[in-house]
């Protein structure tokens, strides 16, 4: 018989090795994406939930897609600033309340938000085109198209 009580807090003895280091609160475990939701809180352009995004390339363009639920064509933009730097920004209005009644959850963000990448040197700019669909906007960047110069034997004399 153990001279030591026990304790059980949630299925651990106070006295098990390991118990107080599980024991402290990490806040950034009650965060989703990483912290990414308080970048996007912290800037006054990210108010709208931090936009997911992939970029892929392909041997003929470089092809990024967001998911934006919600939004209509108006209410985004797809640029070209400093020549390279695609520019994904857009607008999600708030609802306009109405009266009667009250909200017990509101989850849904809207407000401002914008994504910027710098596209590689081979990227034909003036070609780009966007697309927006059920809820995801696909921007497509052609690639240019790499010449290789041709190939040149070289004579090797012997001496």
């Amino acid at each position: 018989m153990s001279m030591i009580p026990r304790m059980y807090y949630g299925g651990h003895s106070v006295y098990e090795p390991y118990y107080q280091q599980q024991a402290v609160w990490d806040p950034f475990q009650e965060v989703p994406h990483g912290g990414s939701s308080l970048v996007a809180a912290a800037s006054p352009e990210s108010r709208f939930e931090l936009t997911k995004l992939d970029w892929k390339e392909t041997p003929e363009a470089h092809v990024f897609k967001a998911e934006l639920p919600g939004l209509k064509k108006n209410e985004v933009k797809v640029e070209v600033e400093e020549g390279r730097v695609l520019c994904i920004r857009g607008e999600k209005s708030v609802e306009k309340e109405v009266s009667g009644g009250s909200w017990h959850r509101v989850e849904r963000s809207s407000g401002a938000f914008v994504r910027r990448f710098r596209l590689p040197e081979d990227a034909k700019v003036d070609k780009l085109r966007a697309c927006l669909e059920r809820g995801v906007l696909t921007v497509t960047v052609p690639k240019k198209e790499h010449k290789h110069p041709p190939k040149r034997t070289i004579q090797i004399h012997v001496q």
